[in-house]
């Protein structure tokens, strides 16, 4: 095969003349600098400049290419790893200024579904009332906002009364009712792919909104810091503990206090207690506000849901190793009142 320059001038060896010559390789220089080597089959000599053998019957002008040189995508790349690494580790533990004193606490809100016809939406506007006017009450939300039906399971739009239109119309409402403290998006919502229109909706929101789960760490006008992992699931299952997933998190590696998903619409709870250090963690599983799911009708799935709203008071003038440093009740509206004394007997104390 005739080799041929870049102007399609047949090339060949610039010692003996033959035709017979192929690529060698690259010769580089500084400043990432390369040039095309060649090499005669023939004599074997190496040359960077070959013979022009036969000029091409015609030259054609050189046009722009459409893409950036590959020096500057490589160091476009370069950057952009080192900025999506220091956003990532910016993450692991997201620092919270609570600029309340005295007790808090956080309503969170399992899997609200706010478009699906077996939902109680009535309850989860009246629990946005209830921290709306609750003094110290955050919310938190574990995700599935909204049914999110994609692909094949588009079908299932069939099957509800609300529209896909009207169902980011009440998703849209339903998120800017409240102040959140922290929202994570679930399987449900990130189903619309890179153009997260939650991403959007949040973005006038102070708190925090990430999809999967975030960790936070709570800061207290005291100095006392409280580290909550709200996550829409942890792995793991048992058919014999609905919060086996959320509790080996706690047990395995997360020494954190309040730990808290949603996803599988049943309610569970355990408290654990780490030996070495004296930390008690909270390992909250909760339900959904979809009441009536046809889904596990159809699989024959007992009903577990006992709370899908607990709320979890922070009192920050107690040890980590003191269990009245956080309580944990399943009625968010029990909880609300139980803050409301907890506070009014802090004023209490500070106006002895």
């Amino acid at each position: 095969m005739l080799m041929k320059d870049d102007n399609g001038n047949i090339i060949g060896c610039d010692k003996c003349g033959s035709r017979n010559v192929k690529k060698d390789g690259w010769q580089y220089w500084a400043k990432g600098k390369k040039r095309q080597r060649w090499q005669c089959k023939a004599c074997g000599k190496k040359m960077l400049n070959p013979k022009v053998l036969e000029k091409s019957p015609f030259e054609a002008e050189n046009l722009d290419v459409d893409f950036i040189p590959i020096d500057d995508i490589i160091k476009h790349r370069k950057k952009q790893f080192k900025q999506k690494l220091k956003a990532k580790k910016s993450r692991g533990l997201i620092n919270i200024k609570i600029n309340q004193m005295g007790p808090i606490g956080i309503l969170h809100f399992g899997d609200p579904h706010v478009d699906d016809d077996g939902t109680d939406l009535a309850e989860i506007y009246s629990l946005c009332d209830l921290i709306n006017k609750t003094d110290g009450l955050f919310g938190g939300n574990l995700g599935d906002i909204q049914n999110n039906w994609i692909g094949r399971l588009q079908a299932l739009y069939g099957q509800q009364s609300t529209s896909a239109k009207e169902s980011w119309r009440l998703t849209e409402h339903f998120v800017n009712q409240v102040e959140w403290l922290y929202l994570v998006a679930g399987n449900h919502d990130v189903w619309s792919g890179d153009g997260d229109p939650l991403e959007f909706i949040m973005r006038e929101h102070s708190g925090i909104y990430e999809q999967w789960g975030a960790r936070l760490n709570l800061i207290f006008p005291n100095g006392k810091e409280i580290r909550i992992n709200a996550r829409h699931m942890f792995k793991g299952n048992s058919m014999w503990n609905t919060a086996h997933g959320v509790a080996k998190a706690a047990q395995m590696g997360w020494k954190d206090h309040i730990l808290t998903c949603g996803h599988t619409h049943v309610s569970g709870y355990q408290v654990l207690k780490d030996a070495a250090s004296g930390l008690i963690s909270h390992a909250i599983q909760v339900a959904s506000f979809k009441i009536m799911d046809n889904y596990a009708d159809k699989l024959g799935l007992d009903d577990k849901n006992i709370f899908n709203a607990p709320v979890t008071i922070i009192d920050p003038y107690y040890e980590d190793d003191d269990n009245r440093l956080i309580t944990t009740i399943f009625n968010p509206y029990e909880g609300a009142k139980c803050l409301e004394y907890k506070r009014a007997q802090w004023i209490k104390s500070k106006e002895k």
